[in-house]
């Protein structure tokens, strides 16, 4: 099977802690410990002779307007051919925790503007991951309300962008019929190591990698 990702191609994941997990701020060749990492390095065993880079620049706690505050920096002036992004979550949970929700139209227009600059100044291909979450603890389940109007958000860009896109939550919905819900998320949110993996894979199938 003959990837996407082209020869030399910089490939740039972008989003929240699932992305972040625990990557270093001062070494880019330190992915973190979760799928940016898992992505790279099966992607580079098999393809070594493309000598693609990977760059994480995920933050932890990040929602869609912290994306559209850091772009600049943290995206268009780091050239990438390839940019993956997993956003969403916290845009639905400080709604919750910290009655700080944020609205749909602003979720989407965020989104959008960042999008169309990627479009406008880099004319790099885009992955959009799909924002999930899993039924654990019980009061994820009204979260429900919130995340899915903005699934279909994501869902809607990936057309209008055209995008290649990563349906996370339902990956995870099928794999919670496999195993508990908490296997592959122990608070509903963050990946377990398998839960990594699963997005891993995922996204290495989207870009038609060998696995």
């Amino acid at each position: 099977m003959s990837t996407l990702i082209e020869d030399g191609a910089v490939v740039l994941f972008q989003g929240d802690s699932i992305t972040d997990c625990g990557r270093s701020r001062s070494d880019d060749q330190d992915l973190g410990k979760g799928y940016p990492n898992m992505i790279a390095a099966w992607f580079n065993a098999v393809y070594p002779e493309k000598r693609v880079r990977f760059i994480n620049r995920g933050v932890s706690g990040n929602r869609v307007r912290d994306l559209v505050e850091r772009w600049q920096r943290d995206c268009i002036d780091l050239n990438p051919s390839w940019v993956s992004i997993l956003i969403g979550i916290n845009d639905c949970w400080r709604r919750y925790d910290r009655n700080d929700p944020t609205p749909v139209e602003v979720f989407a227009a965020g989104y959008r503007r960042i999008l169309t600059e990627v479009s406008e100044k880099l004319n790099a291909k885009i992955i959009l991951c799909e924002p999930f979450v899993l039924p654990v603890p019980e009061d994820r389940k009204m979260w429900r309300e919130d995340l899915d109007p903005k699934i279909q958000v994501v869902r809607e860009l990936a057309r209008e962008f055209g995008a290649l896109y990563v349906p996370l939550d339902g990956i995870f919905a099928a794999a919670a019929a496999k195993r508990e819900p908490e296997f592959w998320a122990p608070d509903g949110v963050h990946p377990s190591q398998a839960g990594h993996a699963l997005i891993a894979r995922a996204w290495l199938q989207t870009v038609k990698a060998e696995l």
